[in-house]
């Protein structure tokens, strides 16, 4: 969106953000909200990962986050761990 000085811009109104999750004990496939996901990050990409309970079968599930996934969890308002190293 580009920005007109002098425009009349109309409210915009952002609704809940929803993430697509995928479980790979039950291959359910759901949205979860930014409450029901965790970001952990670490000190390499081995230690960046964000995790939920699966809300089909109740696995708890882990997931490798690059720097993409990062971005859009921390912009969603997941809730993030930073993990210290040594």
């Amino acid at each position: 969106m580009s920005f007109v000085p002098g425009a009349a811009q109309a409210p915009q109104t952002v609704g809940p953000v929803l993430f697509r999750a995928a479980c790979p004990d039950c291959r359910g496939r759901f949205e979860l909200s930014a409450g029901a996901l965790r970001l952990a990050i670490g000190g390499s990409r081995r230690t960046t990962f964000y995790s939920f309970t699966c809300p089909e079968c109740g696995a708890a599930v882990r997931k490798p986050a690059g720097e993409r996934i990062v971005e859009l969890l921390t912009g969603g308002g997941v809730r993030t761990l930073r993990l210290h190293t040594g």
